[in-house]
């Protein structure tokens, strides 16, 4: 068969604002550049002994020389997420821990210690009553 399309897209008249937009469109096929959002902003290694983390961001945290304190935002929003990897393998010697911010961490107003060779997790801001939890076991 045949296929024929007579759709009209309208397009933008200058060129995209930042480096990395997208095109978007309505349904009436008007066209215009948007910023895509989303998605993990991971940060340097972190090797001291204190770290607050950010919403969004990701941390490879290391542990070699020291322990570490990573504190959670203190003003999440639901849906905020913190990443975190163990970049040189020794949390199981010297441990992260996590600070809750002032939030709970999985139900508990306790911080986290991690003590996992290679540990690498996300936790989710949820809501005042569970808090941060694990995204993924």
């Amino acid at each position: 068969g045949v296929l024929t399309e007579s759709t009209a897209y309208t397009l933008p008249l200058a060129y995209a604002g930042t480096t990395g937009d997208v095109l978007a469109s309505t349904d009436a096929g008007v066209l215009s550049w948007t910023t895509v959002s989303g998605g993990t902003s991971w940060q340097a290694v972190v090797t001291g002994t204190t770290q607050t983390a950010v919403a969004g961001n990701g941390y490879f945290i290391n542990t070699t020389s020291n322990v570490c304190t990573l504190t959670l935002p203190s003003s999440p929003t639901i849906g905020d997420e913190v990443n975190v990897i163990d970049y040189a393998g020794t949390f199981d010697t010297n441990n992260l821990t996590v600070g809750r911010g002032g939030e709970k961490i999985h139900g508990a107003s306790a911080d986290l210690t991690v003590a996992t060779e290679r540990a690498g997790f996300c936790l989710v801001y949820t809501d005042g009553t569970q808090g941060w939890l694990l995204k993924d076991k």
